[in-house]
């Protein structure tokens, strides 16, 4: 593998697209090549570099989930069991949910359970412990088991499962368990650790825009299972060898066996429209339906830093790219596309509008779209649907109001995105299977505001 070609073209696209700073890391052949471009910070100026760390943001929640299965594999957790059977006093403020949901239904975000809730419980080793105490008046964006809603908080309760079934915090669980027998030593969870080595700040800004850096570095260490480890790309690649050698380290140490290896990725819930997703959701694992084969993945997005993992399994290839800023989503797009052809044999689908739009009864889809720490609002004027979301929880102050175009594709299925800066992704407006109206966009479901 030339990776001085793809260090040139990683800096090319990141130049591109107003990305600071990036890493890339490609395991193909058995081999780990890493590379980086720009900076950790634009107000420093440090260069980033290939052992410079990123927040990988939701890829975290594949590490919790291994540790999640590790207990199933050990018969000291059924995911089929609630969640109120392992953690007596969980409760949240739907009783029927606080009695059935599972821990399957938490990997596959499924639960219902609102899940944008991030509450900052303090530094302390007991910080989930009281995460999910203060769980008991969250509500439901949806029965459990309705549909799919990308769930944060589920993986937070994940963890404190974690600990209570094993007796020590989810960070030295992690280590122990996970980090150390993979050889990982360039991944770590609390921000004292980070500062032991290179790390890349967050830079926010409308696409199109010069990003500036993030007024915050990062997340609550409540988040932590959910979203909060920073690694080298090269890590973070080693981490995904695990599940091209069938739960293995390359020394042959058994970290989890081949038969849960195999059942995360397996397809467990289809996303609305998932046509247009070419996506569902396994336990923990993205299952992608690609042009050229099956893939497996995930994102993660923190305050200005995005990271993407995909898995081709069956030509054993795994790519990791971190960035801190910018329009990354156009870097990975065109990046992956041309080494995933190259080195796998598969290409990331395009999804976009038609070029003619069909005709559709816009006005059924107006209307207010609310879940926990989120308000959408979905307007007409002139023959347009525009989409107004707000976060409103303890990320308010950070995450700006996002502005997007609805562009009809099919009747319920539209295309959105902020402006020609940005690759354009599904918003979807469906029903349960109890008649009640939804719309699924950024992966999340929300129930539609009845009118007074």
């Amino acid at each position: 593998m030339d990776i001085n070609h793809w260090q040139q073209r990683l800096a090319e696209l990141c130049e591109a697209h107003q990305v600071p700073g990036a890493s890339l890391a490609v395991l193909v052949d058995g081999e780990v090549h890493e590379c980086a471009t720009g900076v950790l910070h634009l107000g420093t100026g440090v260069e980033a570099t290939a052992d410079s760390l990123f927040q990988i943001g939701s890829i975290t929640k594949l590490y919790t989930a291994t540790l999640v299965m590790q207990l199933v594999a050990e018969g000291k957790l059924d995911l089929d069991a609630p969640v109120a059977s392992v953690l007596p006093g969980f409760a949240v403020a739907d009783p029927v949910a606080t009695r059935t949901v599972t821990p399957r239904q938490l990997l596959s975000h499924t639960s219902g359970i609102d899940g944008d809730y991030f509450h900052d419980t303090g530094r302390g080793d007991d910080c989930l412990a009281a995460y999910v105490a203060s769980c008991a008046g969250l509500g439901q964006n949806h029965p459990p088991g309705a549909t799919m809603s990308y769930c944060n908080t589920g993986f937070t309760v994940l963890g404190r499962i974690v600990e209570v079934l094993t007796g020590q915090v989810w960070d030295d669980v992690l280590r122990e368990r996970l980090l150390d027998p993979l050889g990982a030593h360039s991944t770590v969870t609390l921000a004292e650790d980070v500062l032991k080595f290179r790390s890349a700040f967050g830079h926010l800004g409308e696409p199109g825009d010069d990003p500036v850096p993030a007024p915050v570095w990062g997340l609550s260490r409540s988040a932590g299972p959910a979203g909060t480890i920073n690694a080298t790309a090269a890590d973070v690649v080693r981490f995904a060898r695990l599940y091209l050698d069938g739960g293995r380290t390359p020394d042959g140490t058994v970290v989890l066996p081949a038969e849960h290896v195999a059942a995360m990725s397996q397809p467990f819930v289809q996303l609305p429209a998932s046509h247009a997703h070419r996506m569902c959701w396994g336990l923990g694992w993205i299952v992608y339906d690609w042009p050229g084969g099956r893939v497996i993945g995930h994102d993660g997005a923190t305050i200005g830093q995005k990271a993407f993992l995909r898995v081709v399994p069956e030509a054993g290839v795994a790519v990791a790219l971190l960035t801190n800023g910018g329009v990354p989503a156009e870097v990975y797009q065109r990046l992956f596309t041309e080494l995933l052809t190259e080195h796998a044999g598969v290409a990331v689908p395009d999804f976009e509008p038609p070029a003619e739009p069909p005709a559709v009864d816009l006005g059924r889809y107006v209307g207010s779209y609310l879940r926990e720490g989120y308000d959408v609002e979905v307007t007409e004027r002139d023959g347009v649907l525009n989409l107004r979301g707000e976060s409103t929880g303890e990320l308010a102050a950070v995450n700006a109001v996002t502005n997007a175009v609805l562009v009809p594709v099919e009747e319920g299925l539209f295309a959105a995105r902020r402006n020609a800066h940005e690759p354009w992704v599904p918003a979807v407006f469906y029903t349960l299977p109890d008649g009640s109206p939804y719309l699924h966009f950024s992966m999340r479901a929300a129930p539609k505001t009845p009118k007074d």
